[in-house]
């Protein structure tokens, strides 16, 4: 899986000639020169709530654990790999929401939406694989952003707060259905306002460490190029990593925690009003540099400066571990715990969306509110419930919607192409 991404998004960077390289000021000028607008042009949320709900979707558990676990895995040389596979996950993001933008269609509720299962049966013909992803997408959305998401959030209220798991499963079941049960556009006014918020807080705290170890920064930027081409030995609480493992685990990481090549993304982005596909491809540029160089790459720095790595934690408790010991009194683990509990309860109700949208297009949009209950009790299961298997099964899931999404990506290169040129054409 690991290859065909990474394969797939070194072809789209080649065939939009570097555009995560060369459109990255033009793609920020569009998110921060635009907040709050509406945009002209058919959709159903504004061109930031769309950015906001994939945000919400993408920035999650994997980017304090996931980071962590990476390195725990890999060694400090995982975090080069995994700023690799955001570079070119950067074009892959924009192709794909290009594509989804542009064979949208509006349901008969009057919500305009796309993704990959409209590509593969509207611009490929393959109706059957459309349905196929429709289906993985609905499925991998229980696992990946509902149980192990909920889990995440008791686990962190239990830990940083003594909340029982019950307890928490409640108040958590309630507040998704304040906010799912209304739909897209719902989510999209709760995320557009809780996305900012809690990357903003999480971020602080990371530059406020930074900045207390401000003189570890070179060491660890030596360590990070040395171990990721040379492998690392073991030290204090690390037990030691190769090249291998670096390449793989950072990379995977970095995958799973920008979403880019398997579909996700693009499903929210469809419904955003605007006036040309490659307008909104380019939030997917953002999206994913703030996802994996900005919140990724300063929770590994943290982790590394502080001395973190080497204290035998692995997963959050690593990030918690950092952030006790750069921050004063309890302010650090309770900014991690805070921070897990924000970012999985945004990835719950990002991804009720996309399963919503697999569902609708497999049974009709008649079965969106059934789908958005059924979301609701799965969530408390979640909370309450020990995950090994639905983590693994999640994890499969999950990966097996890059292979009908790429092959929806990568056979409408010529699309990609067209849409790009005369986009920015216009805009000369």
């Amino acid at each position: 899986m690991m290859v065909l991404l990474i394969g797939a998004g070194l072809v789209l960077t080649v065939v939009t000639r570097g555009v995560q390289f060369r459109r990255l000021p033009f793609a920020f000028r569009e998110v921060f020169g635009k907040l709050f607008r509406k945009g002209t042009g058919e959709g159903t949320v504004t061109p930031f709530q769309a950015l906001a709900t994939a945000l919400a979707s993408t920035v999650g558990v994997g980017n304090i654990a996931g980071v962590s676990t990476a390195i725990f895995l890999g060694g400090p040389g995982s975090l080069l790999w995994l700023l690799v596979s955001g570079t070119v996950g950067m074009a892959t993001k924009y192709s794909e929401i290009a594509i989804a933008l542009h064979y949208r269609e509006k349901d008969d509720q009057g919500i305009v939406r796309g993704g990959a299962m409209y590509v593969l049966s509207k611009g490929l013909g393959l109706r059957w694989l459309g349905a196929a992803f429709a289906l993985l997408t609905a499925s991998a959305a229980f696992g990946i952003g509902n149980m192990v998401q909920a889990n995440s959030v008791a686990d962190a209220a239990r830990t940083g707060f003594g909340i029982e798991p019950w307890v928490s499963g409640l108040a958590l079941c309630a507040l998704t259905a304040l906010v799912v049960l209304g739909g897209i556009r719902r989510i999209a006014e709760v995320t557009q306002f809780l996305v900012p918020f809690m990357c903003v807080i999480y971020v602080l705290g990371a530059v406020v460490i930074l900045f207390r170890y401000i003189d570890q920064v070179p060491v660890v930027i030596e360590l990070v190029l040395s171990s990721a081409f040379q492998g690392q030995a073991a030290v204090g609480g690390f037990a030691g990593g190769t090249v291998a493992a670096a390449i793989r685990y950072g990379i995977a990481r970095g995958m799973f925690s920008n979403e880019a090549g398997l579909g996700s993304a693009p499903i929210v982005h469809s419904s955003a009003v605007t006036d040309h596909p490659i307008r909104q491809a380019s939030y997917g540029i953002a999206e994913v540099f703030v996802d994996t160089v900005v919140v990724c790459l300063l929770t590994g720095f943290i982790v590394l400066a502080t001395g973190a790595w080497q204290s035998g934690a692995d997963g959050a408790s690593m990030a918690a571990k950092a952030f006790e010991i750069g921050l004063p009194g309890d302010w650090g683990g309770q900014i991690v715990s805070f921070g897990l509990i924000l970012f999985a309860f945004s990835t719950v109700i990002g991804w009720a969306y996309y399963g919503e949208t697999g569902a609708a297009y497999l049974f009709g949009t008649a079965a969106s509110m059934p789908y958005r209950l059924v979301w609701i009790i799965f969530v408390y299961l979640g909370a309450t419930g020990s995950l090994q298997l639905v983590w693994s099964l999640a994890d499969t899931l999950n990966g097996l919607m890059a292979i009908p999404n790429l092959i929806g990506v990568l056979g409408s290169l010529g699309i990609v192409r067209s849409l790009t040129k005369e986009f920015f054409a216009r805009k000369r």
